[in-house]
């Protein structure tokens, strides 16, 4: 910059150089090492197999290859093995992870392990850490985090499952419903009601249930739409009489909304910079497939309403990583500031993310699926796959409706009454005879007659 200039720059949307070129390996890595994964083994429960031949003998060593990197659990603490990276540099990362399946798990950032890692690291005393937490992030085993019921999934006010003190242990008694990967993990945590008598936020409590607890049985799995009945990895969870010891409880009894929601926000937007990553790989189909095909003698890229598909799918996912990212740095700021209007503003963004991931996903799928005709509806692409994700982010993690809700009750908490509601503070004529008056000492008859 020549002296005696000021940089002009008030918002700056570069990548540090160090931290970018951390990026573009883990780029090439994913594409190159991690992709070829998820066409040999493209189940769901495949990644959270620990006794798989895949994992062990392939798996594991790309996982070296991310510590010697010093990428692996990026989301925790450098205390906890992690990077202690901010939502901004989370997100840019999982923007690349969210291209594959197994990605995550690679990187050891896959759900709802990494959620769980933040609670026992929060809440955790020493001894559930060392039990739990140590092996969860060297990857040796993986865990459930069972929240939603039957009858009460979006709300947990319904929620029924309850833990009664007995002596020197918690009784359990109720169901969990949509307990991913249950059927291989090591322990489950539970939010459970230990109050009845209040509202959920002060008397649902966080326990662990280590696998193998009498009581704790499945009741069936639970797959997505297309895997077969019964083969699912999401369990639906009985507690009968499930006793647990006392020094199982995570935090404080009457705690567990609070610990609750340490774990959901990060995961949002790690699900949204996540669908980014997808939605980037569909277009890049999407635009091979223009330059590649002709129609009635003509290329693809010749038909005006193709081109507007591609531009229409480009916008939105630059529009909405520009929400994602914003939301992250307002999450850095709260993080930074302890500021209550901070956590309040991060919270507003974090819903509206939550809202808005779904739509892109389906939108910019749907694109690709319907250029790329029989074949983008078949089993020989991974498009309809990857579409159906949609719908499923629209319910995980609280449903869209909620978190508009959320979203409208943020920005109306500061609304002020307009002092005249029959027209508001926009009325024109009122303004009009207002800055008549306001004006009426400097411009005189001028102003009147206006």
């Amino acid at each position: 910059m020549p002296a005696g200039r000021e940089d002009c720059r008030v918002w700056d949307f570069s990548t540090d150089p160090d931290y970018q070129a951390k990026l573009d390996w883990v780029a090439r890595f994913v594409q190159e090492e991690i992709e070829p994964i998820d066409v040999l083994y493209p189940g769901t429960a495949d990644p959270y197999d620990r006794e798989s031949k895949v994992f062990l003998d392939v798996v594991r060593p790309l996982q070296d290859q991310v510590r010697e990197q010093g990428l692996w659990a990026a989301h925790l603490p450098p205390s906890l093995g992690g990077m202690g990276m901010g939502q901004v540099r989370l997100g840019l990362l999982n923007e690349i992870l969210g291209r594959s399946q197994w990605a995550p798990m690679v990187f050891g950032t896959q759900a709802p392990d990494s959620g769980n890692a933040e609670i026992l690291a929060h809440y955790g005393t020493a001894e559930q850490r060392a039990e739990y937490l140590e092996p969860l992030l060297d990857g040796r085993i993986v865990s459930t985090y069972a929240m939603t019921e039957p009858q009460g999934g979006a709300d947990p006010g319904g929620f029924t499952c309850r833990a009664v003190r007995d002596g020197d242990g918690w009784v359990i008694n109720g169901e969990k419903w949509f307990a991913s990967n249950y059927p291989h993990a090591a322990f489950v945590i539970a939010m459970v009601i230990t109050d009845p008598d209040v509202p959920v936020h002060r008397g649902s409590s966080m326990f662990i249930v280590p696998r193998g607890t009498p009581g704790m049985e499945m009741v069936r799995g639970t797959g997505l739409s297309g895997e077969p009945v019964g083969e699912g990895v999401h369990g639906y969870l009985r507690f009968t009489d499930c006793r647990v010891p006392a020094e199982n409880l995570l935090g404080e009894p009457g705690t567990g909304f609070t610990i609750a929601q340490t774990r959901l926000g990060g995961g949002r937007l790690h699900h949204a910079m996540r669908t980014i990553g997808q939605c980037r790989r569909a277009m890049e189909m999407m635009t091979e497939r223009i330059a590649s095909r002709t129609t009635r003698g003509e290329p693809l890229s010749r038909q005006q309403t193709v081109r507007h598909a591609l531009a229409d799918s480009w916008i939105q996912i630059e529009q909405f990583r520009l929400q994602v990212l914003h939301a992250a740095w307002q999450v850095d700021q709260s993080v930074e500031t302890g500021d209550p209007d901070h956590k309040r503003a991060a919270r507003l963004h974090i819903s509206a993310v939550k809202a808005a991931t779904p739509r892109l996903l389906v939108d910019v799928i749907y694109r690709a699926v319907h250029l790329h005709g029989a074949l983008g509806v078949s089993n020989e692409l991974p498009l309809m796959r990857m579409w159906q994700g949609g719908p499923v982010l629209g319910v995980a993690d609280g449903p869209t409706e909620a978190h508009k809700d959320v979203v409208a009750r943020l920005l109306l908490k500061d609304a002020v009454p307009a002092e005249d509601p029959l027209f508001g503070s926009e009325h024109i004529p009122t303004r009009l005879a207002a800055a008549r008056e306001k004006l009426a000492g400097t411009l005189g008859e001028a102003a009147g007659a206006r």
